[in-house]
């Protein structure tokens, strides 16, 4: 079965509409290996490998099949200010 190629801006939807008050950048030239840095205040007090498995609920079925492999940054809106300094 052929999916559609991905495109970063429906993959940031759908984590935007997954994660509620979330900001997604995502980035990706061949429509299949993706990059995310995802800013949530629901990855507060998770450890980096739960914080992936948020992201990875938002985007279901997609992951393993039309998304190759996405590399994720995760940080909570906190973690985020403090690296702007």
């Amino acid at each position: 079965m052929e999916h559609s190629p991905m495109d970063p801006a429906r993959i940031q939807a759908m984590i935007e509409n997954g994660l509620p008050g979330a900001r997604a950048e995502v980035s990706g030239a061949d429509g299949v290996h993706f990059e995310a840095t995802v800013i949530a205040s629901q990855f507060a007090g998770k450890l980096p490998l739960a914080r992936h498995r948020l992201v990875y609920a938002t985007l279901g079925e997609l992951m393993g099949g039309a998304i190759h492999a996405l590399a994720l940054k995760t940080l909570t809106p906190e973690e985020a200010a403090a690296r702007q300094g």
